[in-house]
């Protein structure tokens, strides 16, 4: 059995990705944090680490993150609050019947999902949606 400690982040701008990313979690700066550092840590579980690399982003993500509200807020509600940070849509998965995800892009252009939570979900089942 192993940990995972970090994901990792290759990014042109390592502090303003991270601010995103934080803004969009919750998640906090590392203490040691500086706006000019090459590599910039959000503490959490797991760790969310960017590192400054002179390449830009060129294809499709091959490992992305799944997000979720909290129960006090929806699919759609946390979709909206992305957008407000910064994030853009790819693509929008959502059902007619509330089913479905949508595919996001942050500030560089990294994908990730915004799906139901689990209460969402439990909601839905119990026709209380």
């Amino acid at each position: 059995m192993i940990d995972v400690n970090y994901v990792t982040f290759d990014c042109a701008a390592p502090y303003e990705l991270a601010t995103f990313w934080r803004d969009a979690t919750g998640m906090e700066l590392h203490p040691e944090t500086g706006k000019d550092d090459d590599e910039v840590l959000l503490v959490g579980t797991p760790n969310l680490l960017f590192i400054k690399v002179p390449e830009g982003k060129t294809v499709k993500n091959r490992v992305h993150l799944d997000v979720t509200g909290s129960e006090d807020s929806t699919r759609d509600q946390e979709v909206e609050r992305l957008l407000g940070l910064g994030a853009t849509i790819q693509a929008d998965r959502r059902n007619p019947d509330g089913t479905g995800w949508v595919t996001m892009l942050d500030p560089e252009g990294n994908e990730f999902c915004v799906c139901r939570s689990e209460a969402e979900r439990e909601r839905a089942a119990s026709g209380q949606a």
